[in-house]
Formats: structure tokens, C-alpha cells, sequence
């Protein structure tokens, strides 16, 4: 199985007290190196100006690769611009789209992307939450452009509800937004009756909840909802910032959920997309919870 990163990503610097650090991408991809042979590391492309467009606004654009910066600058309270972040932000991005080709034309049935910035806050016109493009979303609509499937799946288990990803994709029929997220917390957006054109699923949890609410809630509602899409393709926004040890959130999953949902998501993309997948890190801001998570999402992911 391929997995895609870059060392470009560790150099996107948000500042020394920062949640979104570099070494969440380290202790990710040292956990899967120690842990899994069979995995075939590939560095992540950048993305084209044209693939950005397809989702993104040329302001932003301009934002963020247009005026180099030599020191940090906020764009928001949360969102930081330093030296190396465009080229970070464009290895990200790069990788979902390298990734939707492995899978759809170059023989791959999974594939991660392990990479910074998180992308799934990015709206089309703003950079916010950590997140510079929206990474998922460029993959996605690639799938649709450029490869021309019409059924393709965004599936979200942030903790974090994906606002950016929501409004990008809320009135396009070809992709199917579905996630579980706290509510209330950061963007406060995701309440149950955001359908966009009906192809917005969202399931909110209470802080607190804990893994039979959050099971109960894909397997009641997420996953019937997306197997009677019939996806052709799956894509996941992996956050792993429900878990119990996260500082910046209070949903307290246990890293089992992850490989359960997991398995879930991959028996989907068996049924209907010839099994093709293609995750990509989002959150997840505690470094022992991120090692044994992304473990655990990989290794389902790699299961026959």
C-alpha cells in the first residue's frame, strides 16, 4: 500500500506552543515505519495551480504562494503562514491527488497521505483552523474532473465538524459529504439539519459521548447513508482528535473505534468502489493518541 508524504510538511511551523506541530507528522510516520513492512513510502507531488482552482479562490491562492513570507504571520487566531508553509500546504494537497491517481489509473487499491496542514476547515475563498488548502477536497473534485466519477464519498471522523469541506461540495451531487463530530466545538457548524442538496450527512455528538454513541451514529445512520450512495470512491478525512487523550476536544473515543470504523469504510469501498480509498491525516493533537490511531487505521486499511 502506498503512503504519501513529504519532508516539506514538517517545515510548516505554526510557532513552539502551537497544537499543530511537526512532530504530529513524525510520530505518525515513525509509529508506521516501525510498525508495517509492506507499506511503499512515495513523495508527495506538489498540486498544480489548476488543481487548487478547481476548489479554491485565486485570492487565497495568492495568500498563501504568492507573497513569500521570511517570518510567521496569522491569518487568523489559528492559522499561521511562516517560510515553509505554502510548500508544505502544496505537498498536502499534492498528495491527495497523487493518491486519487494510484488508486483510480495506477494500480492501488488504498492509499494514506501522511501530511500537514490539515485541510478540512479551508473553505473555498479562506484559510482557517489550522488549515491552509482544503487537501480532501482538491482530491476530490480531482476524481470527478479529472478522472469523471460522478458518486465520490468524503467521509469525516474529525472531532472537528469540516465546515470547509461542507460548503465546497453542499450543492454538488457527485460528492457525498457524511460526518461525526463534537457539538458544540470549533467551527460550531455541522448541526443534523445541514442536508446541503442532500448530499450532506451530519451526525453531531455531545462532549463526552464516548464510543457507543459515536458506533451508533455510523452504524445507524453514516454508513447506510453512504452504502446506499454507492460511492465509486472513498476518501477519508482522517482526524484522530476524538480520542480520549485529546487536549482540544472531549468526544473520548478509544483508539479501537478507529480500526472498527475503518473496517467499516473498507468493506464500503469493497462493495461498490472496487475497493478504492484514499485517506489522508487530518487532526489529532496528542502524540501517543496519534502513534496508536494511525496504526490502527493503517492496519486496517492493509487487512485483506
Amino acid at each position: 500500500m502506498y503512503v504519501y508524504t513529504h519532508p516539506a510538511c514538517l517545515r510548516h511551523d505554526p510557532g513552539p506552543t502551537h497544537a499543530e506541530r511537526p512532530e504530529r507528522l513524525s510520530a505518525v510516520t515513525d509509529a508506521l515505519r516501525a510498525t508495517f513492512d509492506a507499506l511503499q513510502w512515495q513523495e508527495a507531488p506538489r498540486a498544480t495551480r489548476g488543481q487548487l482552482l478547481r476548489v479554491h479562490d485565486d485570492a487565497l491562492l495568492a495568500l498563501v504562494l504568492d507573497n513569500p513570507v521570511d517570518t510567521r504571520i496569522a491569518l487568523d487566531p489559528d492559522t499561521m503562514l511562516g517560510p515553509g508553509s505554502a510548500e508544505a500546504a502544496l505537498r498536502a494537497a499534492g498528495a491527495g491527488v497523487a493518491a486519487v491517481d494510484a488508486v483510480l489509473v495506477g494500480g492501488q487499491r488504498r492509499v494514506f497521505c501522511a501530511v500537514r496542514p490539515p485541510g478540512h476547515h479551508a473553505t473555498g475563498s479562506a484559510a482557517m483552523g489550522f488549515c491552509l488548502f482544503n487537501s480532501i477536497a482538491v482530491a476530490a473534485s480531482h476524481a470527478c474532473e479529472k478522472h469523471g466519477l460522478s458518486r465520490v464519498a468524503v467521509v469525516d471522523f474529525d472531532v472537528h465538524h469540516g465546515n470547509g469541506t461542507q460548503a465546497i461540495f453542499e450543492t454538488d451531487l457527485r460528492v457525498m459529504y457524511l460526518s461525526s463530530h463534537q457539538l458544540p466545538l470549533y467551527p460550531e457548524t455541522g448541526r443534523a439539519d445541514e442536508h446541503g442538496v442532500g448530499n450532506v450527512i451530519n451526525a453531531p455528538l455531545p462532549p463526552g459521548a464516548g464510543s457507543e454513541p459515536f458506533r451508533a451514529a455510523w452504524r445507524e445512520h453514516l454508513l447506510p447513508a453512504l452504502d446506499a450512495f454507492r460511492p465509486q470512491m472513498l476518501l477519508i478525512s482522517a482526524g484522530f482528535d476524538a480520542h480520549r487523550l485529546d487536549p482540544l476536544a472531549q468526544l473520548e473515543l478509544e483508539t479501537d473505534d478507529y480500526r472498527w470504523l475503518t473496517t467499516e469504510l473498507v468493506a464500503i469501498a469493497e462493495r461498490h468502489a472496487h475497493g478504492r480509498l484514499v485517506s489522508m491525516l487530518e487532526g489529532g493533537y496528542d502524540l501517543q493518541a496519534l502513534r496508536e490511531c494511525s496504526v490502527a487505521h493503517v492496519g486496517a486499511l492493509l487487512a485483506p
